[in-house]
């Protein structure tokens, strides 16, 4: 494991009214101690998971719009508000790696046209595979030991089987590559990764939770036991 610590340097802070440090969890955050080569961000939108990720991407030189050290494309927008008001700490230093972005991936994929280098994601142009397709092509290819890998909603483009499929990469990157993982995302069945720690970004302050407590859990454990009660609460007009 790579990314030890991550602290929030509020000496250089100008004001707590404005984003994103208007945010709850971003403004109450002073140090978040990392100790699990896989872990979770989980929290509604807007509670800060992906401001915080972008931010940790921003201090690894990683391409704020998605991609790693050597990917040079602009998306409007996509810089880090957070990057240079936190600390990394790090037990040894990597600067392998790569960021997912999800909402931004059509970019990075027209980026590697632009600059012919899919050969490396699988030799195909991930515009001419799935949206899944193209996510499992970089998982498979693109990925590798030593290295630090943050992603922000991968499940965006992944049906359950192939987020099935993602775990087995995840695990085998972990087991047999030395690779960390940090990963922001809704998905239950990616949150299912044993022995993961996974933070919850819903409360005032950011605090580990178990998997069974997490409302992404719950919420589809209680669908899938009761739809018809569920759909008829959702759809109750009185």
């Amino acid at each position: 494991m790579f990314l030890k610590r991550i602290e929030l340097q509020r000496d250089l802070i100008p004001t707590y009214n404005e984003y994103p440090f208007s945010i709850p969890t971003i403004k109450t955050l002073d140090q978040l101690e990392i100790q699990n080569q896989v872990t979770f961000f989980v929290g509604e939108n807007g509670s800060g998971k992906s401001t915080l990720l972008e931010a940790i991407a921003e201090k690894c030189g990683f391409n704020t719009a998605g991609g790693g050290r050597n990917n040079f494309y602009d998306v409007h927008r996509s810089e880090s508000a957070l990057g240079e008001f936190i600390r990394l700490s790090w037990w040894p230093k990597v600067t392998n790696g790569f960021f997912l972005r999800a909402e931004s991936f059509y970019n990075f994929a027209s980026h590697l046209d632009e600059v012919a280098a899919f050969n490396a994601y699988g030799g195909r142009s991930l515009h001419e595979q799935s949206h899944g397709e193209s996510f499992m092509s970089l998982f498979s290819n693109r990925f590798n030991g030593n290295a630090i890998y943050l992603l922000d909603e991968p499940e965006a483009a992944l049906s359950p089987q192939r987020q099935l499929a993602f775990l087995r990469i995840l695990y085998d990157l972990v087991q047999e590559g030395e690779s960390q993982f940090i990963i922001a995302t809704h998905s239950p069945i990616l949150l299912g990764y044993p022995n993961a720690t996974i933070f919850n970004f819903d409360e005032d302050s950011i605090d580990e939770i178990k998997y069974e407590e997490t409302s992404h859990y719950q919420i589809t454990r209680y669908f899938l036991e009761n739809r018809e009660r569920f759909i008829n609460e959702i759809f109750d007009d009185e």
